[in-house]
């Protein structure tokens, strides 16, 4: 079966809650936080954090199985410092999302997907219309 996602579907779907749930363990394990502080900075309640770092939420073999795998692992691992020094979720999310489009793992997503069309282009990024986000592209 061919799939037609777009490349923002494919991050929301397949690729961020992953990122959330890796995230949310670094921070838990490395960092000392809370299930209610990290619940804080995502956004979201403590019950959907605890779903993370059970394991119950997140997780995509497609990711573990993927040749980016080290690459993402070594961005959750940044992103997690940044957010622990006071970083912002949206531009470290955003930074996230642009790895996902250079590395080449949002279309190896897609294609694992058993896609036979090429992905579509992602359109520009409207986090550079967002007043107080900068640009990471």
């Amino acid at each position: 079966m061919s799939s037609h996602k777009m490349p923002c579907e494919i991050v929301v779907f397949d690729l961020l809650p992953t990122a959330r749930g890796a995230i949310a363990k670094e921070l838990v394990d490395k960092y000392g936080y809370t299930q209610s502080a990290v619940a804080k900075i995502f956004g979201i309640t403590s019950a959907a954090i605890s779903q993370y770092l059970k394991g119950l939420r997140g997780g995509n073999p497609y990711i573990d199985n993927s040749r980016y795998r080290d690459q993402f692992y070594e961005h959750i691992a940044l992103i997690s410092k940044n957010l622990s020094e006071g970083g912002d979720i949206s531009v470290e999310l955003c930074s996230l999302c642009s790895f996902f489009k250079k590395s080449g793992m949002i279309d190896e997503v897609y294609a694992n997907q058993g896609s036979l069309t090429p992905l579509s282009k992602c359109m520009e990024c409207p986090r550079n219309n967002i007043k107080g986000v900068q640009s990471l592209q």
